[in-house]
């Protein structure tokens, strides 16, 4: 057994079953946001007007809906885990920081807490996750 398989091997004995409860649950949460989305897009587009972005506005709120709802599926499954994350950060990264910031800063950040988390959580799965699946 060469140096890597032990590496390899090593890591799947001690990989945390925590993080694989973590990662189904923002998948999961992430799928019911995309299917909420699905069952209100006038809402949707209302959010992606007040980016003033000269884009497509349909076509950037059927991208949001469906990148939210694949990439929960992949998440909760585990599959191609890194590439539904990296899909989902420009979401992430647009909810927190050009959605958000329209409605200005309060000091208990109601609006800015689960969109953060998700956007933490989706880049340390993008980074450092190996899922493993038995």
């Amino acid at each position: 057994m060469n140096l890597i398989h032990k590496i390899e091997h090593w890591g799947d004995t001690h990989h945390p079953q925590w993080i694989d409860y973590l990662r189904i649950a923002v998948g999961f949460l992430i799928l019911i946001k995309g299917m909420s989305f699905v069952a209100d897009l006038d809402r949707v587009s209302s959010l992606v007007q007040q980016v003033n972005y000269t884009f497509y506005i349909w076509g950037g709120v059927h991208y949001i809906v469906f990148a939210q709802i694949v990439g929960g599926m992949f998440i909760i499954f585990g599959f191609q885990t890194r590439l539904a994350c990296l899909v989902l950060l420009p979401i992430l990264f647009g909810a927190v920081f050009f959605v958000n910031l329209t409605h200005g800063f309060s000091f208990l950040m109601e609006n800015y807490g689960c969109p953060l988390l998700f956007y933490f959580c989706l880049f340390y799965f993008l980074l450092w996750v190996r899922v493993n699946i038995h």
